[in-house]
């Protein structure tokens, strides 16, 4: 989902300034607090979080602090592990970030030191899996880019608004043996078949079953055809071209409403900015 013009204007305005703050905090291999509080100033502006009202660091799991959490509208819609800028995100790390999201019933997690971000969806079954939905290096995103952009608008307040994620998640989850064996086993696609096989044949025609059968039992793979997700697949395949239609004609979603203003404050990142010297980056 492409953000709209107010939020990708932000995004390309906001990218490049926290490129070279990244990279400062970088070279000084500042510790975790310190990129904790650059990730709470890329919360505000590169995502258009309230950082005083909506970005928290006092959500208390099991007796934990979890590091950050994204609340908007009394609803938890990210939990937050970070790192310090100078560390490799590794496994445990992960382990911990799902934990955090299991126990509070949050299923949306992120992993970042600031630099790698990766966003995670939790599927609350026995035992608890989870799925990467999207992840990238942000010193080397391109802020004017349609592709990174959605990226960056996935873990947007107003993505949020929009179900940008969701549909970032159905993006990358359709390219899997499930869904492809679902849309070859779709009455649109055996009627497709039907009507290739008739011309090849000199006008030989097949029923719909003959299709089917051969298609179940000789071309695709069982696995991909059977079983839980292959049936999930497959309710998904139908209620889309059930709704194709009805989908077409949905009124865009409202833009999000302006945050509440809030003090004025010379954040963190813009002190690394200013002790270096370094002018914040203009954009055309």
């Amino acid at each position: 989902m492409i953000p709209p013009k107010r939020v990708a204007d932000r995004i390309a305005r906001s990218v490049a300034k926290f490129q070279q703050v990244l990279q400062i905090a970088k070279d000084r291999d500042v510790n975790e607090s310190d990129t904790v509080s650059i990730i709470k100033d890329m919360l505000a502006e590169v995502f258009g979080y309230d950082k005083y009202l909506e970005v928290t660091s006092e959500l208390v799991i099991r007796g934990t602090f979890c590091d950050l959490a994204i609340k908007v509208e009394n609803k938890i819609e990210f939990l937050i592990e970070a790192k310090a800028i100078g560390r490799s995100l590794k496994e445990s790390h992960l382990r911990q970030a799902i934990e955090y999201g299991a126990n509070n019933g949050v299923p949306w997690v992120v992993l970042t030191n600031g630099i790698v971000w990766r966003i995670y969806k939790i599927r609350f079954e026995q035992p608890i899996g989870y799925d990467l939905i999207c992840d990238f290096d942000f010193s080397i995103l391109d802020g004017k880019s349609e592709e990174h952009q959605e990226k960056l608008f996935m873990i947007s307040k107003e993505g949020i608004i929009k179900d940008a994620r969701e549909e970032f998640q159905l993006k990358i989850q359709c390219l899997n043996r499930f869904i492809l064996g679902a849309i070859i086993l779709s009455e649109e696609v055996v009627a497709v078949i039907r009507r290739e096989l008739r011309k090849v044949s000199d006008g030989f025609l097949v029923t719909p079953e003959n299709v089917l059968h051969v298609l179940e039992n000789e071309v695709l793979k069982r696995d991909a055809i059977e079983g839980d997700e292959a049936q999930k697949a497959q309710s998904r395949v139908k209620r889309f071209y059930r709704k194709a239609s009805k989908d077409a004609g949905e009124e865009p979603a409202a833009e999000t409403p302006a945050s509440p203003s809030q003090p004025q404050d010379v954040s963190f990142s813009d002190q690394l900015l200013k002790e270096t010297k370094q002018p914040e980056p203009k954009t055309e």
